[in-house]
């Protein structure tokens, strides 16, 4: 299968979407933050706030601005119009998720566009962006903290669908 993002010279171009129709697109990215179960019962005891705030809160935004933010960052990515975003961070709470908080933080983002490409770009760069905002506000507490597993779950809408197979 050939790349899309090369000409017929081999040379980077952004591929030209102006003849493919306008369909709902969906795509859900996820991640592992892992921090430690001794830092993770720390968070917990505070309510995941640090010194910086509240690290839920500030990830949560900082994958959404990520997410509106893809086009300019990635360098064959379209602007497209993101009709909805939304990331969410489990194992933040031991009470309803302690399957979730071996000492990890699973992101995911979901983004929904109505357009004519899709947005699996945008659902990972919201993922990372969320992870390494997250890595941000807790690196004094550690800098073994690593994020793993960036991947794209599912998309919908386009040419072709995809599912990530179950493990």
């Amino acid at each position: 299968m050939p790349f899309t993002h090369l000409n017929k010279d081999g040379k980077p171009e952004m591929v030209d979407v102006g003849d493919k129709a306008v369909t709902t697109r969906v795509a859900v990215a996820e991640c592992r933050v892992v921090l430690g179960e001794e830092i993770m019962a720390t968070l917990s005891a505070n309510d995941f706030n640090s010194k910086k705030g509240s690290i839920i809160q500030t990830a949560v935004i900082a994958g959404t601005m990520a997410v509106k933010q893809t086009w300019s960052v990635i360098p064959l990515c379209h602007a497209i119009p993101i009709m909805g975003c939304s990331v969410n961070i489990a194992g933040a709470n031991v009470v309803t998720e302690p399957a979730e908080c071996a000492g990890a933080l699973k992101v995911t983002c979901k983004v929904r566009t109505e357009g004519k490409t899709g947005v699996e770009m945008e659902a990972l760069h919201g993922a990372s962006v969320a992870a390494l905002t997250i890595y941000d506000m807790c690196k004094s507490m550690s800098h073994d903290i690593h994020i793993e597993g960036l991947r794209l779950v599912s998309k919908t809408g386009g040419k072709s669908d995809y599912l990530k197979p179950t493990e």
